[in-house]
């Protein structure tokens, strides 16, 4: 077990200000891998005077320079690529594969996506005689999760960078091991000192601490709407710009015209990625009333088709979910959705047959669910699926729209135009037709309880500047 107790302030690694450890669980085997420590107001305040000073200096440098410092962090952490694999897969779940094809890729993804949008950015136009200003909005305090985390820090880190702030990173105590590679990858690049700074801990010892923090200009948090609620308020005396990116509770309408085993099939697949833990997964999919018992079908032989073992093995299959916690709460919802009458279609409670020891849930779907179920309203964050019967087309929608949520949408048809007309009736900050995957160009986020601004892309950068008006700037000077 490696003990990684420092945090990551002023360009050093530094001891806390109180020790308070924490042990980091290996989902698969519920064994700790790690020892990280637990911050606290007093380390949040020094992260936070290091970030200040440092925006002094780096909010003043050219384009060129942090192209070419977000060109060597690129370098770098391709060059650590295998340790981003390792790690995210031992912390948090992910199997091999998945680590390696999506979760650590997403570092490059973002990075390259940065580079190319800070090059074309126009931080200055004349309107008038009036000059529009673009500028980095200051110090920025981060609070980042645990089920996509080298995603949720780089589409956060890599605009900060461009846009010329300095941060302060609280990434998920689950899951906070890639979090420090991430730091050892920007410490390695030259990221100045102060510019990034890393404190470990938990919601109410650093989250608050930060989010609350008078020298702090922004907050930028993915995670639980609940936990996003908190941090908005402890915002809101201060002022501060918040950027949330919280639940959802994303539908998948498949149309009458729609390919049914094609629709079904990615709809599942889709659903169970990433052991069902990501907040724009497909978790509500509605399907024709007299076509819904030939989609429970299709999906019962998709979920039994999927294997789940230990995230270290080889091959394609589904890891644990990524806590003790989760666990619970996922069993607690399958449990309603039975008790709620849902008719299981696959899948239930308990651990798969043969896996009597790690945070592994049964690939679950529900089918005859009414969209006023718990499993239907509730963001479970874990592989079950709740199919949905409708009877027209615009039943399908109007309870695709009822929701407290509004982060993703899903629509299955035949015809692109007839998924287009849909798609532009569902209150959702994105929508994937016909099985569309991330365009990490384009903007990241949601509607209502979802959260608000948008990440990734040019719309990620913007989040990370004020807009400037100087009156009298294109006014001739007299001769």
């Amino acid at each position: 077990m490696k003990d990684q107790l420092q945090f990551y302030i002023d360009g050093q690694w530094v001891d806390p200000a109180i020790t308070r450890t924490l042990e980091v669980v290996n989902p698969s085997t519920e064994q700790p891998i790690a020892r990280i420590s637990l911050g606290s107001a007093a380390d949040v305040d020094l992260a936070v005077k290091a970030a200040r000073r440092a925006f002094e200096s780096y909010s003043q440098t050219r384009r060129e320079e942090r192209l070419a410092l977000l060109a060597r962090v690129l370098e770098v952490y391709q060059r650590r690529y295998g340790d981003f694999v390792q790690t995210i897969s031992q912390e948090m779940g992910a199997p091999l594969w998945l680590s390696k094809a999506a979760q650590a890729a997403t570092g490059v993804a973002h990075l390259a996506t940065t580079i190319e949008v800070l090059k074309q950015f126009s931080f200055e136009h004349v309107q008038g005689t009036t000059a529009i200003v673009h500028e980095p909005v200051g110090v920025v305090g981060m609070i980042t999760p645990w089920n996509w985390p080298v995603n949720q820090i780089m589409c956060k880190v890599a605009p900060a960078l461009a846009a010329g702030c300095t941060m302060v990173l609280k990434p998920s105590e689950i899951a906070p091991l890639n979090a420090i590679l991430m730091a050892e990858v920007l410490h390695e690049a030259g990221v100045p000192p102060g510019v990034f700074n890393l404190v470990n801990g938990d919601g109410p010892g650093v989250g608050e601490a930060l989010s609350a923090h008078p020298g702090i200009d922004m907050m930028t948090f993915t995670g639980s709407t609940r936990a996003g609620i908190a941090v908005a308020k402890a915002a809101a005396d201060s002022v501060k710009r918040v950027a949330q990116e919280l639940g959802g509770k994303s539908a998948n309408i498949v149309l009458e015209d729609a390919d049914l085993q094609k629709a079904v099939t990615q709809g599942v697949q889709a659903c169970f990625t990433n052991s069902g833990q990501s907040c724009n997964a497909p978790t509500r999919m509605f399907v024709p009333r007299a076509l819904h018992a030939q989609a429970a079908a299709i999906a019962k032989a998709v979920a039994g088709a999927v294997t789940v073992a230990d995230a270290s093995a080889e091959g394609m299959h589904m890891g644990p979910v990524a806590s003790e916690a989760q666990f619970h709460k996922i069993q607690a919802l399958i449990q309603k959705g039975l008790d709620e009458g849902a008719t299981l279609v696959a899948g239930g409670t308990g651990r798969p047959e043969g896996l009597a020891k790690g945070y592994f849930v049964r690939p679950t779907v529900f089918a005859d669910v009414r969209n006023d179920m718990a499993i239907a309203r509730e963001e479970i964050f874990g592989p079950v699926l709740v199919m949905i019967p409708y009877d027209s087309e615009e039943e399908a929608i109007r309870m695709a729209n009822d929701t407290v949520y509004g982060l993703s949408g899903y629509v299955q048809s035949g015809s692109l135009e007839h998924a287009r007309r849909v798609a532009s009736r569902l209150r959702t900050g994105m929508v994937h037709l016909n099985g569309a995957g991330p365009d990490f160009g384009a903007p990241f986020g949601g509607y209502r309880q979802s959260g608000n601004g948008r990440e990734w892309g040019e719309h990620g950068l913007r989040e990370f500047l004020e807009v400037k008006a100087v009156m009298g700037y294109g006014i001739k000077e007299k001769e």
